[in-house]
């Protein structure tokens, strides 16, 4: 699962997509492993008698599977249908279930790209973007985003390359002048070699 194809323009490639931080599912986890242990304790340790706590079982379970709907559940599902999406023409934001939001931002407005962490986050490889583009977004977070620094250059790189086209002043858009640039962006780290096999592909159409 990913950004449909069929959402991209005519020439538009994904540079990379990826999901929040891994985390983010700490806590999720957390809750989850909490409510194993109230429901095998309620289950497997609580004496069968006197007949009342059978109802003080059923409620505590009850409480339990609601809790961890609304603390595990939900926060998982979110972060799985939440995507980052970096393209060579725009910078994509997609969350929400039922009631899905997104942002876009074109690469030639992009001003500047600013990130923040704190220890931990800096132990995990994660942090938060604020990007300040022209127009009325003026300025936008992104949160939890892996690696920020990495993203950061590889969001510099990619929207220099995207002026340059709509200057002039880069080469003409062609399957060969793509592939020649994401072979600069591959070899400069800025994407694994997994994401330039899938946009080589994409490029050469196959």
């Amino acid at each position: 699962m990913g950004y449909p194809q069929r959402l991209l323009s005519e020439g538009e490639v994904i540079v990379r997509q990826f999901r929040p931080h891994w985390r983010m599912l700490f806590l999720p986890a957390a809750w989850t492993v909490l409510f194993i242990a109230i429901v095998v304790v309620t289950w497997v340790y609580m004496p069968d008698s006197p007949d009342w706590l059978g109802w003080v079982r059923w409620v505590l379970s009850a409480a339990a599977a609601i809790a961890w709907v609304r603390l595990a559940l939900y926060p998982f599902v979110s972060w799985w249908y939440t995507w980052y999406v970096l393209t060579n023409e725009r910078l994509i934001t997609r969350s929400g279930i039922l009631h899905r939001k997104g942002l876009e931002i074109p690469l030639e407005r992009i001003n500047n790209i600013h990130f923040n962490q704190n220890i931990l986050e800096r132990l995990l490889r994660s942090g938060d973007l604020v990007i300040e583009s022209a127009g009325r977004l003026g300025q936008s977070g992104f949160r939890d985003i892996p690696a920020p620094e990495q993203f950061q250059a590889l969001l510099y790189a990619v929207s220099e390359e995207r002026s340059k086209e709509l200057a002039g002043v880069g080469r003409s858009r062609s399957p060969v002048g793509d592939l020649e640039r994401l072979a600069a962006l591959y070899k400069d780290g800025m994407i694994t070699a997994e994401e330039y096999e899938a946009q080589k592909r994409e490029i050469l159409g196959g």
